[in-house]
């Protein structure tokens, strides 16, 4: 079968490492494309993915928040979730830059 995605490699069976916001979910069966390495799981596959994700307080971590500004800046309000899952203290020192279109915010 060829890939839905590129069209040019074929459909192989393997195993994938899972990873979400950094964190390693473990490996997982898969179909996987010879040419792009897209991948493809089943709906049990992904479930276990889920369930790995939530076992490691990972899932649902992804928010959207609003952009406000704060006298000349812009001020970007840190969910409480995020802010406990990366340790992040009021007062804490941080290391804010740009990575192609995001914004990186390191912590120390």
């Amino acid at each position: 079968m060829k890939c839905p995605v590129c069209a040019k490699g074929d459909i192989k069976t393997g195993k994938i490492k899972e990873e979400m916001f950094g964190v390693y979910l473990g490996e997982f069966p898969a179909q996987i494309c010879s040419k792009c390495n897209e991948s493809f799981t089943d709906e049990e596959t992904t479930r276990k993915i889920e369930d790995a994700a939530k076992a490691k307080g990972i899932w649902g971590l992804g928010k959207k928040t609003k952009i406000t500004k704060t006298g000349n800046s812009l001020a970007i309000r840190i969910p409480k979730e995020i802010a406990d899952f990366l340790n992040l203290k009021e007062g804490k020192d941080a290391y804010i830059h740009p990575d192609k279109n995001k914004l990186v915010i390191e912590s120390p």
